[in-house]
């Protein structure tokens, strides 16, 4: 086994490879850039390494910086763990010309499978069943319209060099397609350093089903089931669970040989991931991942293997640990994605520092995969995903009612998540009763978008600001009335009121004392209360008869509640002057996250219509498209393309129409 290994990562990735190569007795060198010179993986790691300023490009991506420290620090083996250089063919080749292992398969292989387009024609030739599309080299933006066309609408538009739903977009009509396109290719090349696309027909109510296969040095191969990738938003995956729940046997055994003959057509080694569109009871190869999944905790459930630890012995010149008689399922896993994004906004990502980031703890049903702790913070230059829940059961729905427990436990305040969509996928009637397709989630959206803060969430964020730790001190009655701040009194009442904005909606409670105690009125009703603090500063408190459990982060004027069924975001009213003076302001289009300026799509003086397109964003690997509020006229841009712009910046003016200039 190697003595000591370099992780050419960050994050949850970086801090999974450490606690194998731990076990197994190998020491780990991280490397950082300067946003991550004190996150995690770098706090486990024996030891870690500068690399360059925050942009991946500048650090993560520079493979000679990372190989100059392998070098330096005396590393036997690099490993890659997945995005940034994973899936590099001339980083992998540069490793073995460094005189180190690669932890991952030959160059070849990912050169081979890399190339979408060239690995769509390597499976044809070795008969995997392909989507029909379109991969050729001429990427003439007429080229590319004359062949969606003849594919026919919807059409799906990929990068050819890269995954994770970079530089992907489905186009339902012809019109759309020229500014789909060269917004894939925009999102391309800034993620790959490629801006080539490839088409493909578009299966609205397919499943994506995938296979992960190992092989050895020696010519083994062997495949650990499959793994149902099928919930995605923006093409890429929240929920996975394996196996792939409901395929017939004889699809199941057709997808395990498939994927067994592409891995066997490029002499693969080590870890690598098959992928499968399934429709109609058939299934079309869609690409091959030449490295490990971040889904790869839920194959590891149901089989009780370390796929990190077959990697390193892989590496190192072992056989498979197992053959393929000896891999047997066990159960079902489901694995959610938790990120920091808001689903309400288009799944747009949140930024900002976690003020509580809190999991329940790990049992032999539930894993919990982090590369962040409590007042670490999530920021542009990287993937939102702030952790991984993945739960075992024995049967499906079991695995889903045990991720429902655990995602109600998990709090996550500081910054916009996706948890709550999560909790209402993962116990949504329809999907429990069985397997998804890639557009459930658009389809069923209007159930499982946010809904209204509950008057629980009001009444925790009014509470907050009254209550104290009812924790008993030396000397005296900690547990006397007259320590408490809860506006008991002798005789007579008084109130408070809270008067918060939610959506545009505005929201009050009011908290009335009197010789009755604590009342709550929420202006239709009005219910006694009980709270108090708990030592982990979370609140306590009654309403009526029911007993709620909620943590609450002020920020500003600004407040975020966690509940067991719901994290909400509140705002307390502004004053009438303050509501005026943000009128004045609603025609300025302000950056959402710092970002990049990527596209502009309009000048000073051009009338716009609400809704339509200005300007394009990259933050966090992906564009979003800012759109105009309102009909207007475009009095002025603060930047230009290739600009970097921090949250909350003005972008671009709208002035308003004048009134004949809207007849």
């Amino acid at each position: 086994m190697f003595s000591k290994i370099l992780i050419a990562n960050r994050g949850e990735i970086a801090c999974r490879v450490i606690r194998t190569a731990r076990r197994l007795g190998v020491k780990t060198i991280a490397v950082y850039s300067e946003a991550d010179d004190d996150a995690l993986h770098v706090a486990l790691a024996d030891e870690a390494y500068p690399i360059g300023p925050a942009p991946a490009a500048e650090s993560y991506l520079d493979g000679q910086r990372i190989l100059a420290v392998a070098r330096h620090s005396g590393a036997e083996a690099v490993h890659p763990g997945y995005g940034f250089l994973s899936e590099n063919a001339g980083f992998a080749a540069a490793c073995t010309k460094a005189g180190m292992v690669f932890i991952g398969p030959p160059a070849s292989a990912i050169r081979a499978m890399g190339d979408k387009a060239a690995a769509k024609r390597l499976m044809a030739k070795a008969g995997v069943p392909l989507v029909p599309g379109y991969d050729g080299a001429n990427q003439h933006p007429a080229i590319l319209a004359d062949a969606a066309n003849r594919l026919g609408y919807p059409v799906l538009i990929k990068a050819a060099a890269g995954g994770g739903g970079r530089g992907m977009r489905v186009v339902d009509a012809v019109a759309g397609f020229g500014e789909a396109a060269a917004s894939a290719k925009r999102e391309a090349k800034a993620a790959f350093g490629d801006g080539r696309l490839i088409l493909e027909r578009y299966l609205p109510r397919a499943r994506h089903v995938e296979v992960q296969i190992f092989a050895d040095s020696q010519g083994n191969f062997v495949h650990l089931f499959t793994r149902d990738c099928s919930l995605q938003r923006r093409h890429q995956k929240v929920i996975e669970e394996a196996p792939a729940p409901d395929l017939p046997p004889r699809l199941r055994a057709a997808l395990h040989e498939a994927a067994l003959k592409a891995a066997r057509a490029v002499r693969y080694r080590g870890a690598g991931t098959v992928e499968f569109i399934v429709a109609d009871g058939k299934a079309y190869f869609i690409e091959m991942n030449t490295r490990l999944q971040v889904e790869h905790p839920v194959t590891e459930i149901v089989t009780g293997f370390d796929l990190v630890e077959w990697q390193l012995r892989v590496a190192v010149g072992e056989r498979l640990p197992r053959r393929q008689k000896a891999i047997k399922l066990r159960g079902h896993a489901v694995e959610a994605r938790l990120y920091a994004e808001d689903p309400a906004a288009g799944f747009l990502p949140s930024t900002g520092t976690l003020g509580r980031l809190r999991f329940p703890p790990p049992a032999k049903d539930l894993r919990i995969e982090t590369g962040l702790r409590q007042g670490d913070r999530v920021t542009e230059f990287y993937d939102p995903m702030i952790a991984k829940l993945a739960a075992w059961g024995r049967h499906r729905p079991a695995a889903l009612a045990r991720l429902a427990e655990a995602l109600r436990e998990t709090r996550v305040l500081g910054v916009q998540t996706n948890r709550d969509l999560l909790l209402r996928l993962v116990t949504q009637r329809p999907f429990v009763k069985g397997p998804a397709d890639t557009g459930y989630i658009a389809r069923h959206w209007a159930k499982l978008r946010p809904g209204p803060a509950p008057d629980a969430a009001l009444a925790a964020a009014a509470l907050s600001r009254l209550v104290v730790p009812l924790t008993p001190v030396r000397g005296g009655d900690g547990f006397s009335p007259w320590r408490l701040k809860d506006g008991w009194r002798i005789e007579g009442g008084s109130a408070q009121e809270f008067r918060f904005v939610e959506g545009g909606r505005e929201r009050r409670v009011a908290l009335r004392f009197g010789r009755a105690g604590l009342m709550l009125d929420f202006g239709q009703r009005r219910v006694p209360a009980l709270a108090w603090k708990l030592d982990d500063g979370d609140l306590a408190f009654e309403l009526g008869r029911l007993h709620f459990h909620a943590s609450v982060s002020w920020h500003g004027a600004g407040v975020q509640i966690a509940l067991a069924e719901g994290i909400f975001q509140l705002d307390l009213a502004a004053p009438k002057a303050a509501r005026a003076s943000a009128a004045a302001l609603a025609g300025r289009v302000v950056a959402p996250m710092s970002g990049k300026i990527g596209a502009l799509h309009v000048a000073p003086g051009e009338r716009v219509r609400s809704g339509q397109i200005l300007l394009v964003l990259e933050a966090m690997k992906m564009e979003h498209a800012l759109s105009a509020p309102a009909d207007g006229i475009v009095a002025g841009i603060a930047g230009g393309v290739g600009e970097t712009v921090e949250a909350g910046a003005e972008l671009l003016v709208l002035a308003p129409l004048a009134a004949k200039e809207k007849k």
